[in-house]
């Protein structure tokens, strides 16, 4: 099964924050500007207000993007999550009911 960049939306919120403290604030402007809304906002929400407005303000400044290259900052991303999950940092579902996380 591979990990696409949309199954971030099933990250727990300490794991969005150590991969958005991981990944660089220009490749994450770019990766999420093609991102869907629910995803955008997910990220959103794990920032401080003040990060979040300064990230929607670059995204809205970059103005229109190459596909080719949001997908490449979200490929990158998605490399930045499987590394970390590799040295433990943070839990990547698959999808299973087996992954879910009870707090």
């Amino acid at each position: 099964l591979m990990f696409v960049f949309e199954d971030l939306m099933k990250l727990d919120p300490g794991s969005i924050q150590t991969l958005l403290r991981a990944v660089d604030k220009d490749q994450l402007a770019l990766a999420l500007k093609g991102a869907s809304d629910s995803l955008r906002d997910l990220f959103f929400s794990n920032m401080s207000e003040r990060a979040a407005k300064i990230m929607k303000d670059d995204m809205a400044a970059m103005g229109p993007v190459r596909l080719r290259d949001v997908d490449q900052a979200q490929q990158a991303m998605v490399a930045a999550a499987k590394d970390l999950a590799a040295k433990g940092e943070i839990l990547l579902a698959d999808g299973g009911g087996d992954d879910e996380l009870i707090y």
